[in-house]
Order: C-alpha cells, then sequence, then structure tokens
C-alpha cells in the first residue's frame, strides 16, 4: 500500500463510502423504487387537495346554497369535522400500521377516503357533508399516518432525507389542483360547480387501494415480525441490485436488527408509556408535539383554511380575484417546498427552522402592521401589502414547517416507537387544526386584524423553543438519527455493529467481520 493511499479502518467507515456512486437514474432499481415512492407521496397530494378544496368551496354560492348559507360557527364545524375524524382515527392506527404492515393501513385508509369522497359529492346538506367529511378524515388518519413512514423505510440512504421532505412538500401540489379546479368550476351555474372538485378529490385513494399490493413492505417492518429472508430479499433487490452480499445492504440489513434488539432489550412490551420513559424519549415527545402545533399555530392557518376571511379584511371580495390569488399562492408555496427539500442535507435541520422561524416572525408581524392601517384608514396601498407579506410569509414557513416537519419527527423516533409516535403527531396536529378552524373563523369575525397579534406573540415563542431544542440530524441513517436523542454513544454502538457484517475489498485478506475483535484497515 503506497503512502498516498487513503485508509480507514472498518470503524471509520461511513455510509456513504458504501453509496452506489451513479445517479439513480442510471440504476434501473432505484428508478423502479422511487416510484413506488412516488404512489406513496400522492397521500399528501390527497391532503392538500382537500384543504385547498374546502378553502375554495367556501366562495361558492353554490356551495354555501347547498350548505344552508352556513354561519362562521357552522362554516368551522364544516371545515373542522375532517380533523375531528382522524382525531378519533389516531388511536387505533398504530396497531394496524405495526401489526399489519404498513401497505395493509394505507390500503384502509384508502377505502375510507373513496368511500368519504362518493358519500360528500353526493350531499343534499350541510348533515350529509358532515357526515362525509368525518369519514374521509378517519382514513385519512390510516394513510398519512402509515405512508411516510413507509417512504423513509423504503428508502434509499441518500435519498431519504429530499424523498420524505418532499411528502409534505408535496400538499401544495393537491392544492394547486383543488385551487385551479375550483377556479375552472366556478362559473358553472349549478351544483356540479363544487360537485366536480369533490369527485376528483378521490383520484389518489382509488390509486393506492388499487396498486398498494405492487409495492414492496417495510423491511424494517418484516425484521421487526421475524420475516428476516424476505426484508433482506427487498434491501438486496431496491438498494443492492439484487446482490444480497452488498456492502450497502448487509450494513443496512445489520443496523436495522440491531436497533430492533436494542429497541426490545429497552423494553420487553413497548406501550404508550415507553413514549415517557427515558430521558431521550421524553427529548424526543418534548419536539414531536412541539412541531405539530407549530406547523398550524404560526398563522398559516388562517390563510391556509380561511383565505376569504383574510381578505375580506382588506376589501377583496371578489371571487375571481380571491381564487386566482389563492391558485397563485398555491404554485409559490410548492416551488419553495421543492427547493428547501433539496436541501436539507446541505443546508442542515436547524439552519432551515431557525431562518423558517425567524423569517415567520418578521413577515407576520408585518401583515399584521399593513392590516391594521387598512382597517384603521383604508389605505389600499396598505391592504396590497398585506398580499405581498402573504406571500413573503409563506415562503419562509416553507423553507422548514412544511418540507421538514414529517422527516424530522420520523427519524428521530426509533423502530419501536415509529408507530406511535408518529400518532402523537397526528393526533397533535388534529388538535392544532381543530382548534384552528373552529375558533379562526369566530375571532376572525369579532377581532378582525387585532386576532393576528395572538400568532405574533406565539411565533416570538416557537423562534425561542427552536433555537434551544432543535438538534441536528443531517447526513445520519435513520437509525442513527434516531439515536441521537439518546447521546453520541448509542449512534456510535449502532455504527459498529452495522459494520460488523460487511464485507469490503481489503488487501490482508482477512474478515472484515470480525472486526468486534480488531480493527482491519481497507484501501478505500
Amino acid at each position: 500500500m503506497s503512502p498516498n493511499e487513503s485508509v480507514k479502518t472498518v470503524r471509520e467507515l461511513d455510509i456513504a463510502d458504501l453509496l452506489d456512486k451513479r445517479p439513480w437514474w442510471r440504476n434501473s432499481r432505484l428508478c423502479l423504487l422511487n416510484t413506488w415512492l412516488l404512489l406513496l407521496l400522492m397521500t399528501s397530494y390527497a391532503n392538500g387537495y382537500d384543504g385547498s378544496m374546502m378553502n375554495n368551496l367556501q366562495v361558492l354560492d353554490q356551495w354555501r346554497t347547498t350548505m344552508g348559507d352556513p354561519s362562521s360557527a357552522k362554516l368551522g364545524l364544516l371545515t373542522a369535522i375532517r380533523n375531528i375524524g382522524m382525531l378519533c382515527a389516531t388511536p387505533i392506527t398504530p396497531y394496524i400500521i405495526d401489526g399489519f404492515g404498513r401497505r395493509i393501513a394505507i390500503a384502509v385508509g384508502a377505502f375510507l377516503m373513496i368511500s368519504g369522497t362518493a358519500v360528500q359529492t353526493a350531499s343534499s346538506n350541510s348533515s350529509m357533508f358532515i357526515g362525509a367529511r368525518f369519514l374521509f378524515g378517519f382514513g385519512l388518519a390510516f394513510a398519512t399516518s402509515a405512508s411516510p413512514l413507509l417512504i423513509a423505510e423504503l428508502a434509499y440512504p441518500s435519498q431519504r432525507a429530499p424523498i420524505v421532505s418532499a411528502y409534505n412538500s408535496l400538499w401544495y401540489s393537491g392544492a394547486i389542483v383543488a385551487a385551479w379546479t375550483t377556479f375552472g368550476t366556478f362559473r358553472i351555474p349549478n351544483q356540479w360547480a363544487w360537485r366536480i372538485p369533490s369527485i376528483l378529490q378521490g383520484a389518489p385513494s382509488l390509486l393506492h387501494v388499487t396498486l398498494i399490493w405492487l409495492c414492496p413492505e417495510s423491511p424494517r417492518w418484516l425484521i421487526s415480525k421475524g420475516k428476516e429472508a424476505a426484508a433482506l430479499k427487498i434491501l438486496a433487490y431496491y438498494h443492492g441490485n439484487g446482490d444480497d452480499e452488498n456492502a450497502l445492504v448487509r450494513y443496512e440489513y445489520n443496523e436495522i436488527r440491531k436497533a430492533i434488539e436494542l429497541d426490545r432489550k429497552a423494553a420487553e412490551t413497548t406501550g404508550w408509556s415507553t413514549l415517557i420513559a427515558t430521558p431521550g424519549n421524553r427529548r424526543r415527545l418534548r419536539m414531536i408535539i412541539a412541531l405539530a402545533f407549530f406547523s398550524q399555530w404560526s398563522g398559516n392557518g388562517l390563510v391556509t383554511y380561511y383565505l376569504n376571511l383574510v381578505f375580506d379584511t382588506i376589501g377583496i371580495t371578489s371571487t375571481t380575484t380571491q381564487t386566482l390569488i389563492n391558485g397563485a399562492l398555491q404554485i409559490f408555496n410548492l416551488a419553495v417546498c421543492l427547493v428547501a427539500s433539496a436541501l436539507v442535507d446541505k443546508a442542515g435541520r436547524r439552519v432551515l427552522f431557525l431562518t423558517s422561524s425567524g423569517g415567520m416572525l418578521i413577515f407576520f408581524s408585518l401583515l399584521t402592521v399593513c392590516s391594521a392601517r387598512y382597517a384603521i384608514t383604508g389605505n389600499s396601498a396598505a391592504g396590497d401589502a398585506v398580499i405581498a407579506f402573504i406571500f413573503l410569509f409563506f415562503g419562509t414557513f416553507c423553507l422548514a414547517f412544511t418540507p421538514l416537519t414529517v422527516p424530522y419527527t420520523i427519524e428521530i423516533l426509533p423502530y419501536s416507537l415509529r408507530a406511535k409516535g408518529f400518532t402523537v403527531f397526528s393526533f397533535s396536529l388534529a388538535l392544532a387544526l381543530i382548534f384552528n378552524q373552529f375558533v379562526n373563523p369566530i375571532a376572525l369575525a369579532a377581532l378582525g386584524w387585532k386576532y393576528y397579534i395572538v400568532y405574533d406573540c406565539f411565533l416570538v415563542f416557537e423562534f425561542g423553543f427552536m433555537y434551544f431544542f432543535c438538534i441536528e440530524t443531517k447526513n445520519r441513517t435513520l437509525e442513527q438519527t434516531a439515536a441521537l436523542f439518546d447521546g453520541e454513544k448509542a449512534v456510535q454502538d449502532l455504527t459498529a455493529a452495522a459494520i460488523t457484517a460487511i464485507t469490503l475489498p481489503h488487501s490482508s485478506g482477512e474478515r472484515v467481520d470480525e472486526v468486534e475483535k480488531e480493527d482491519k484497515a481497507i484501501v478505500i
């Protein structure tokens, strides 16, 4: 070995040394894997379509007539009932996800969402609409809990962070389609103006219920159920070009086995109390609940679900203008989210979260000032400035709190707590949404722009919390990231265990899988 050769001991290896160096589109197995991940990403599209559709239906006279011209309180119920359905389903979801698998949970959710969409489209009054929305939300809880877990547990290591970040970002892809569909149908002079957007809501769920059976199951779930051969086959096929002796495949396989083994030793039965049983788990729980509420209580809920009421406060009452601005806003949001998703492993989670929190505080405060000036003076320039600051506010919101809340929640949880921890996130998210959707229309009607001050104060708290408690997690495997909250030693133990199983080329001819006895030098 020449003095100039780069030498690493086995213990110094990083997963980056084991990755396929080719662009992913030149690897046919990764192209197929990413096709399945695209199918799973459509769950977020369906969620975004629903949120934007409800926002846009509120400006349609045809829909308001069918619903009996709902009051502010009734409007809150019509919007929030979906999240009440999600809230009722969340205690059940981890048992389906962990007991029967990620794919079964997605299929169950898709079937319920199709059923809810059918009843919603056929609704002739608000009571029928409310029941349909509850059913849709009940199914959505299964789909939105299982899909991001399966994406994170299937994705190629170097692509996991950008793809899981794209999951929540694609909420805006659904929002864009819903916004422009409603813009195109609102001129129809009958109830099909709102029934057509409702019918189209079921398309992603129809794809899920028919194609999910062709998608691979989570290797982590299979290993947890003792189906290790099936898990190794999936990892080898998609991550190792079919070679189950591939170094990356052996690394991932052994790391997953070791992580699940450690989790089981920590708690022979993993119950809900495990979430608060250790200091590391309590730190995880604190961050998970905070992210759920921050993602909805940053002021974004006002614009996402009640943009028409916000526009009313600055004198924009035209249906055409309101739907046009909303459509443009969704396109802008999607563009920012996708750029941020591509930067998660370069800029880092902490940098993006702090930049997002600080930017939101600045722009929402300016939005409040301009809204106040319009209300007091009637100055049209102040009203126009509100629109500009809505775009700037969402630009900073979309840097982190759309793309990162789901992947950050998933990656800080060990496998045994992943489904239950994500259920806590979904439950907290539903609580935050229900509060928003009940309180926001009533508070806006009563207080106008003064209600924005509540969010200004909350954003100050949010920035402080993220500054003190957000941990950087970039450029680590799923198991290593989860172990961070238990201390650096836990991360090192997992890495050493993962390397134990791999066999790499080396000059001495000695076996690398004897690393537990001694380190052997290899040429990289």
